[in-house]
């Protein structure tokens, strides 16, 4: 079998806080304690398994695929809550959503600096 990726741990100052700030924008599920993680499950299998951890937290970032009435929703629960958001991860295009490959991008911090990002189409895939 080829390798897959299973799940990824999400360091956080607060794994409840993080874990719903991700769950309520993307619409997931609520997460689910396992040990010490909250693990929430994304449509493909993958898991983000949320763990509190002391110290600084360096950001990371990570991207999930949707849907065009997906990006509509998500979008607008990140307007309605007044995050910033971005067309780009360097912070560079405030207020503003990008186009690639023919697809609509958007990127966002959760509270511990992690940079979030929806995309409709993958990178590269043309327009």
């Amino acid at each position: 079998m080829p390798a897959q990726l299973n799940h990824t741990i999400v360091h956080a100052s607060d794994q409840n806080r993080s874990a719903r700030f991700l769950t309520e924008l993307l619409g997931l599920p609520d997460p689910v304690r396992y040990g010490p993680f909250l693990v929430v499950e994304v449509a493909n299998g993958v898991s983000l398994d949320y763990a509190t951890s002391r110290g600084p937290i360096t950001g990371q970032h990570y991207a999930f695929l949707v849907s065009e009435e997906e990006f509509d929703e998500i979008f607008g629960r990140i307007r309605e809550r007044g995050l910033d958001y971005w067309a780009d991860p360097f912070h560079s295009q405030p207020g503003q959503i990008n186009r690639n490959d023919g697809g609509r991008g958007v990127y966002w911090d959760d509270p511990d600096g992690h940079a979030l990002e929806i995309i409709t189409r993958p990178y590269g895939s043309g327009a």
